[in-house]
């Protein structure tokens, strides 16, 4: 291994370019962000374990985009809180700590997607094929299913990331709000052909895969209401999918705005915004999107924060 590969153990990193002022209340917006962010899905998932109806293939599969949102929200925000308080000359990162946040800033992206094309699998098996869903979506499918949402992003993830480490580098500097593996490659004077035919496959693979699956899985879904003439089956699809669909979109959206801005050199600081944004907004809403759909979990939000029984009577009993 070249002697230049650990050559500069620690890095300084760019992060947010912006004024003092706009500094304190972006702070205060990323930290309201954050616990509200951890909070909230920690919660689902607790009401989700012990809540018995909601142990059911879709709510089960759910839990793993809260676990997927609260890693991919923690992997940049708390860095970004102590550098928004640092000053830009003090703003310090080793390099190990710069791979390992590389690594899950991509296994975040990944997994939004790999957790979303089996729900999509889900509902579709539930709206296509009912009588045959409780067998197929049997226990044996559920250990199959989820370690795979997350088999099939760690590795392309960590041969990502691998391909960036295994190069020297002979710059310190990271011209970024935080480290990606862009970030990392670009720290090495040497040829980086291979990292970017890879990331570039990667990237495509991915979200074509993630695409066209979700299309294909939603136009099956439509066909099968559109033949139905049973209201009650297309209420449930639209109720069933709508919220799903909701997530999708979102998720993409916000995954989409820093890779188009990435085009334009002079909007580097609405990238940083957009990709800090991709780390806040869909963990943020995705809780309360499945949260308002679940009938079980919207009576819990209701009994907490109106002080009502279950059964909807307002809670008279002396405090």
């Amino acid at each position: 291994m070249d002697n230049l590969t650990f050559r500069y153990s620690v890095l300084l990193v760019e992060g947010l370019q912006i004024t003092p002022q706009s500094s304190k209340l972006t702070f205060i917006f990323l930290l309201i962000a954050y616990v509200f962010v951890i909070v909230s899905n920690i919660w689902i998932l607790i009401q989700i374990s012990i809540e018995k109806r909601l142990h059911q293939p879709m709510h089960i599969l759910f839990c793993h985009l809260p676990v997927s949102d609260i890693m991919g929200t923690t992997v940049l925000i708390p860095r970004l809180l102590k550098d928004l308080l640092t000053d830009p000359s003090e703003r310090y990162i080793t390099y190990v700590k710069c791979v390992f946040q590389a690594f899950f800033t991509h296994l975040y992206g990944t997994t939004s997607n790999t957790i979303l094309m089996i729900m999509a699998f889900d509902r579709y098996l539930a709206i296509c094929n009912p009588l045959r869903y409780p067998t197929i979506m049997s226990n044996t499918m559920m250990v199959k299913l989820s370690p795979g949402a997350w088999g099939s992003a760690v590795v392309p993830v960590g041969i990502l990331i691998g391909l960036s480490v295994r190069l020297s580098h002979c710059r310190s500097f990271i011209p970024n709000h935080c480290c990606d593996n862009a970030s990392l490659f670009k720290l090495s004077c040497e040829n980086t052909v291979i990292n970017n035919i890879y990331g570039l496959s990667f990237t495509v693979v991915l979200l074509t895969s993630s695409l066209g699956w979700v299309l294909l899985t939603y136009i099956r879904i439509a066909i099968v209401c559109i033949k139905s003439k049973n209201k009650a089956t297309n209420s449930k699809a639209i109720k069933t999918c709508s919220t799903h669909l909701a997530v999708y979109i979102i998720m993409q959206i916000c995954g989409f705005v820093p890779i188009f801005l990435h085009r334009f050199p002079e909007y580097v600081e609405s990238r940083k915004f957009g990709s800090v944004m991709f780390h806040v907004i869909p963990p943020g809403l995705n809780p309360i999107i499945y949260g308002l759909q679940s009938k079980v979990i919207r009576q819990k939000i209701l009994t907490i924060a109106l002080g009502m029984e279950p059964g909807g009577q307002t809670d008279r009993r002396p405090q």
